[in-house]
């Protein structure tokens, strides 16, 4: 398990964009090497997302972190786990911002310790301003936001309700003078309402993790590789009809005209291929 260390705000390893804030930490608890010299950027959300933020969080975040960004979150449930999720599983670093001590006894939420662990491994790390033994509470959630947006870029907020977290993580970055981004989405979803109101104020409206990019004046992504295909006619059938968004399995079914077990089988072997991702209730997403 690696250890945790205290960094004041005069240590070199202290984020040189925290300390331009209006009221950075004194010091910070970090467990893991923080990468002083990556590019940071957030992105963070609501923490009941739907399928479509699901998707759009672990594609997005999994293509910046894949052209070098350092992906911060908050490790909270919902569309800051995937984040996380996006990164690790491309094998690339992430930071993960706590309202909590670092030990493992007070992590919150328990069921991402493991994700912490995975974070750890590769190469990322764990940032607190309070000290191990600490318990989460109303006041230290909302207060690490500050955090998040200080040490990043930007901040992209994937699906927020007009009062969340993460517009609070937005407030905060608007006024640090932190590029702000929201992902658009269906007027009539709840989960919308705080990326629309965001892009009223000013945010950014994206698409892809190349508007992103775009906006930060780094290189973009490269798209030139062809298009894999599988051997299997039925799974890329599959995969032609879930280019357009996720799906769940009786819309498979209904789109492809296969046999339910065709679909079946034909999804499990696309999941071990790492070519789709089921987001929950049988919904599924290609990767």
């Amino acid at each position: 398990m690696k250890e945790i260390k205290e960094v004041s705000f005069k240590d070199k390893d202290y984020p040189g964009l925290l300390k331009e804030i209006k009221d950075p930490p004194s010091s910070l608890f970090i467990r893991g090497n923080i990468p002083t010299e990556d590019i940071f950027f957030a992105v963070v959300g609501t923490r009941i997302p739907s399928a479509y933020g699901k998707q759009a969080a672990l594609n997005i975040a999994g293509d910046l972190a894949e052209a070098g960004i350092t992906i911060v979150s908050g490790l909270a449930p919902g569309i800051d786990t995937f984040s996380h999720l996006a990164a690790v599983e491309r094998k690339q670093k992430t930071v993960a911002v706590l309202g909590t001590g670092l030990d493992e006894k007070s992590i919150y939420p328990k069921e991402n310790l493991e994700l912490t662990r995975r974070i750890l491994e590769n190469q990322g790390c764990l940032i607190s301003e309070y000290p191990p033994g600490t318990h989460g509470s109303r006041l230290t959630f909302p207060k690490r936001n500050r955090i998040i947006s200080g040490i990043s870029l930007g901040v992209l907020v994937v699906e927020a309700k007009e009062k969340s977290g993460a517009l609070i993580t937005a407030s905060f970055a608007f006024s640090q003078k932190r590029k702000v981004f929201a992902l658009p989405g269906q007027i009539y979803s709840s989960n919308s309402r705080g990326c629309h109101l965001l892009i009223k104020k000013g945010a950014k409206l994206i698409e892809s993790a190349d508007d992103i990019l775009k906006e930060l004046k780094l290189p973009s992504l490269e798209k030139s590789s062809p298009i894999l295909k599988e051997q299997n006619p039925d799974q890329n059938s599959i995969l032609e009809i879930l280019k357009e968004g996720a799906l769940d399995v009786e819309k498979i079914i209904e789109k492809t005209e296969l046999p339910a077990k065709k679909v079946a089988s034909a999804l499990a072997i696309l999941e071990i291929k790492g070519r789709v991702r089921n987001l929950g209730g049988n919904i599924y997403a290609k990767i």
